[in-house]
Order: C-alpha cells, then structure tokens, then sequence
C-alpha cells in the first residue's frame, strides 16, 4: 500500500486482519527505510503497529481520544493520520515533529515528552465529557516504563476511586529507553507468566458460585475463600484493588486478541486497564535484540547491517562526564552515582560496570533520584545525579525543599543543557539557569569545553559548601586537549580568553566560539572587544563585573538559555544592586516562546545568535564607531 495516499484512519474500518498484516508489514518496512535516513524513535514504533492499527479500527479519532504517553510512539500514528509524506522531514527544522503535536493533526489530541502525563490528562478529558454530558471514549496508552512515574499512580489511584470510564493501555515491552528496573517491573513480569488473568478470573468466579451460601459463617467463610484464591490464583489484582478491571495479559502483536479485548473494555462500565505485551523493535532484529537502549532512538543507520552512521570526533560531553566520575570514585568511595532511567544517554552505564554497588538506576523517577541524592549526602556519602535538563525540571520541588533547604553536598551533572535538536521543544535544556539560580545555596557551573567539564566535576564534588550543578550541552566536545591532572577550579571567577578595551561579551559554554568569532569580526573594524568565559551563572564573578563598571565600556551577554531569568537578569541585577547604572548592558539569548525541533546552528541563524548579530550589537554600542568604521 502507497503509505502517503492515506489521509484519515477510517479506511481501517473494512479492513480484515489479513488485510492488516499486510499494513502492518508495509508500515514497518516504510519506518526502518525512512529513519535509517532522519533517525528517529525506531524501537518504540515498530513495537507497536498492530496496537495503533487496532485503535484506529475500533476507534473513532479524533472525537474519541487517543493519548500517546511521551509521544514518541505516534509514527504509526502519525501515519494513518495522513502524515506519511512529510516523514523525509522527521525532526529536521521546520519539519515533522517526532512526538504528538496538535498543530500537525486534530487527531494529535495531548502533547508530551516527558512521561507518565497520560493518565492524568485523560482524567481530565474524561471528567470534561461527563460534565457536559457527551460521548465519546478516552484512551491513554502508558508504557509499563512510565508506570513508574509517580504521577501515574497518583492518577490511577484517582480514577479507580472516581470509577471514570475510560481504557487504558499498558504497553508492556518491558523497557523505556534502558531496561526498566523496580518493583512495578518486576510485578508485571509475573503478569507476563502468569497468562491469561480475565479467563482465570471468570473460571474463579465459577467455581465461587458452586459454593453454597448459607448465610452466616459459611457465607463470609465463602468470601474470604474467594479473595484468598483471588489473591493466591490471580496477580491481576494490584489493578483490581485500585479500582480497575484488568485484562491481560495479551499478544499484541495479535490482532484477534487486540480485537476481542479492545471490544470487551468498549462494553465494560469504569476503568479498564489492558495489560498488553509487545516486542519494542519488532521487525527489524538489530532493535528487536537491543539491550542496551541503542535503538530506543537511534540517529542514522545502515539498514542492511545495523551499523549506526557515526562521525569521528572528540568525545562526548556524557563520556567525558561518566569518564570523569569513574576516575574520581577510583581513589573516593563516597562517590555514588544516579540516574532516572537513563543510564545509557548520560554514559553512566560505563560507570556501573566500573562500580556496580555504586551506581543506582531509579527508573523515571526525577523526584525521588533527587531526594534520594539528600538523603545519601546526609550521611556523608558524595551522590551525583547524572540527568538531562528537561528531566530535572521534574524534579524542582526537592531541589527547593529537599537539597537546597538544606544545603547538602549534592552533585548535579545536567546533560543535554541547551538546544538539543530533534527532540525539540519538549526536551530543550534552556531554563535550568533561570529556574536554578534563584535557588539558595546552589552553584552553577558551565564549562567551555570537555577540559574544562572534567575540572569541574572533581571542582563539585570537592565542593563541601552545599549543592552544586554543572551543566554541559549535548553532543562532542570541541576537540580540545584533555589534561592528565584533575584541578579544582574557583567557582565565581570567571577567565578572560581575550584582552580588549572598548567592549565586552560575557559567554559560556557553546556562545563562547560564537563571542570569540565576533571579536575578531570587529577586531577589523578597529573595535577591540574582551571576550570573558562566564563559567559560572552562581555565583558570579562580582569582582569583574565591578571592574567592567569602573571602565564604563558597553557589556554585551550571550546564552543558549532563555532570556528571562536567566544569565543575562543576573548580571543586570548586580549592576542595578551595585549602582553601576550607567553600564550599557545587551542581552542575547533565547526569547519568551518554545523552541521547536531543528539543529542549534538553524536556530541561531532564525532567532539571532550568529557572531554577525553578535558582532552588530557591539558596533551598535561602541561610542563614535562611525569614526572608527
């Protein structure tokens, strides 16, 4: 079948379950060939095509409401939804989003990309139909990773005691992005052998009813025998007791146990909860083998082989970061690393084989990883809690509360601050800055380079005052020479990488190339401008600032963070705290909106942060720069 022909899911009606293999096939082959080119979430799509395809007949999208939990499953989605023509674009600038987005698609009802939002949204939509007295049905699919997450239980716990008529979807492949860890795994694994729960349920009441009931003794006796084999016979009712009626475990790669148990919880009054088994990769054996999370969401690869198409290049900023923990818990053993279920992506997996005892994976749980951190750090213990930016932002409460409140030695090592490309704008790291330095207690530290990242992780957990995060961007370093010697820097003093008197350009991190370039662009106008590594955003390098006041020259900032609240506010608050009033201050960096998918250098181009606008806003403020053009 001509994928890019399809423009509405209501096709699927007619369609046998023949006929639906073969789309199955059809659509797992259009996948594998399309994101060997765009890259993209491979492993997560392929595990469920007969479970989208399943939905789409059963269901009526957009009025009934399909909510894809993260969002990075929707390709099939996607595709049967009249999107399949525009997947050359798959995460590109200005091109298709690879999560749920409204804008594409009335049928892309909820935006996510972080997980275990599902359930609490379809609450909400679910309440909003009863209370207006419509019809239609609420489905939220949940992988059994995101089971994990807090809120998900809170929601579950929520709609079992509201007894709100929904459907939900468990898509149990038995991993998120790594292999999923915890009680709740292990609770559905015994689901998994266990087999059939709905025929063994209803075999038990059976066999309840042959009971006579007398009344009395032998009547409660009867119950309590009918629980205790409930209980004994049937793993199913954890979901029962928080009010859900459980069905499952099933194929579902099986479009007649798809069918049959999708038609019975359309009939079933209250909450449904369809415990469904699938394999993430299937069709393609290099992600149906993967243990390791490579092909959750791989870039580029070769289709025949399986080889991902890599560059040669320096190191990764996660290695280096990982590499640099290992060395320091060679010779410390307080050192403890975490992680949220992200072991693979921030390279700490290298530091588990090193330190098996020592290295925690929480599963997709920032809050408690967070608190967790305080509470090691309370005995002495040096935890660092390797996350991405997006990811912590989870965990805000406890940094206030739990880590900052109490001013403990924890260790923040955030990945992926920054633009981050294809993911886009649910994944962007740009406000940790903003939403961490108006914390008490806390420092923040961004190296320049991986160099400077491995000082600065032995510089935090040296550090005995208090918490301290060090944020790096995604992707490789910038090909610098690594020294042998871990140092410890002084956090608050910020380097001068270029001498200049008329001006200065105060940046860090991925803006400092960008700074040093529009240096040299002026430098031939005649324009001589300081460019200073502002390695810390807290504190900051006081000292400095007050020189650069007593000079009265124009200061320009330059961050890869949001404006508001971010590195740039800080400056101008101590300008305005130390009446320096008269310093002319510009500030450039991310403005007031979400920034969508596309790479860092298409979006410096689109919003402004080139070295030319850079270069511009100095000449704009050097006094009798006509003079000196």
């Amino acid at each position: 079948m001509d994928l890019e022909t399809i423009q509405h899911p209501k096709f699927l009606k007619s369609y046998s379950h023949k006929q639906l293999d073969e789309l199955a096939s059809d659509i797992r082959s259009f996948l594998i060939s399309k994101l060997s080119v765009t890259g993209g979430h491979l492993g997560p799509n392929l595990g469920v095509v007969e479970l989208t395809l399943m939905l789409h007949k059963l269901y009526d999208s957009p009025k009934d409401k399909m909510i894809w939990d993260v969002g990075h499953q929707t390709y099939v989605h996607k595709i049967l939804t009249g999107r399949a023509d525009q997947f050359d674009t798959l995460k590109q600038f200005k091109g298709l989003c690879g999560y749920a987005k409204m804008d594409e698609s009335e049928h892309d009802v909820w935006e996510a990309g972080h997980s275990s939002t599902s359930l609490s949204s379809a609450m909400g939509m679910a309440t909003a139909r009863d209370l207006k007295g419509e019809d239609f049905n609420v489905i939220p699919i949940i992988g059994d990773g995101a089971l994990t997450g807090g809120m998900a239980l809170e929601a579950m716990n929520h709609i079992g005691h509201e007894q709100t008529d929904l459907t939900v979807i468990l898509n149990d492949n038995e991993m998120s992005i790594a292999p999923n860890v915890g009680a709740m795994h292990n609770m559905l694994g015994r689901l998994r052998t266990t087999g059939g729960y709905r025929r063994t349920k209803e075999d038990l009441e059976y066999l309840v009813k042959k009971i006579p009931a007398f009344g009395g003794v032998l009547s409660s006796t009867a119950e309590r025998l009918k629980d205790s084999l409930k209980y004994m016979l049937v793993s199913g009712m954890f979901f029962e007791e928080m009010g859900f009626t459980y069905l499952g475990p099933i194929d579902g790669h099986d479009f007649d146990e798809l069918h049959s148990n999708l038609t019975y919880a359309k009939r079933t009054k209250g909450p449904v909860l369809i415990h469904v088994v699938t394999k993430k990769g299937k069709g393609y054996k290099p992600a149906e083998d993967d243990a390791s999370g490579a092909w959750h969401g791989p870039g580029p690869y070769k289709i025949e082989s399986g080889d991902m198409v890599k560059k040669a290049g320096p190191p990764a900023y996660s290695a280096v970061f990982s590499n640099t923990l290992s060395k320091i818990a060679e010779k410390d053993e307080r050192v403890v690393a975490l992680t949220a279920a992200m072991p693979g992506g921030t390279k700490l997996d290298q530091f588990a084989k090193k330190f098996p005892k020592r290295m925690y994976d929480v599963g997709i749980a920032e809050q408690h990883a967070t608190t967790m951190s305080a509470g090691l750090a309370t005995q002495g213990m040096k935890p660092v809690f390797g996350v991405y930016s997006t990811f912590l932002q989870r965990g805000y409460d406890q940094l206030v509360h739990d880590v900052c409140r109490q001013n403990l030695n924890v260790v923040f090592g955030i990945d992926r601050s920054g633009l981050v490309g294809g993911d886009g704008e649910t994944h962007q790291g740009v406000f940790d800055i903003a939403y961490l330095r108006h914390l008490p207690n806390m420092k923040i530290a961004i190296p320049k380079d991986e160099n400077e990242l491995q000082h600065m992780i032995n510089t935090a957990i040296a550090n005995d005052d208090g918490p301290m995060a060090v944020r790096f961007p995604r992707g490789n370093g910038i090909g610098v020479e690594m020294d042998e010697t871990l140092k410890v820097l002084p956090i608050g003093e910020w380097p001068v990488e270029k001498e200049g008197s008329d001006a200065v350009i105060l940046a860090f991190s991925t803006m400092l190339p960008i700074a040093k370039e529009a240096a040299s662009q002026l430098q031939q106008r005649g324009i001589s401008v300081r460019v200073v590594n502002a390695n810390s955003a807290k504190p900051l390098d006081e000292k400095q600032l007050d020189e650069i006041a007593k000079e009265n020259i124009p200061v320009l900032t330059m961050e890869e963070a949001v404006l508001k609240g971010g590195f740039g506010s800080a400056v101008l608050e101590h300008f305005n705290d130390h009446n320096h009033i008269g310093v002319q201050v510009k500030r450039m960096g991310l403005p007031d909106r979400y920034i969508e998918h596309g790479s860092p250098g298409q979006w410096y181009e689109e919003l402004g942060l080139t070295a030319y606008d850079a270069a511009k806003a100095i000449y704009d403020m050097v006094p009798s720069q006509k003079q000196r053009a």
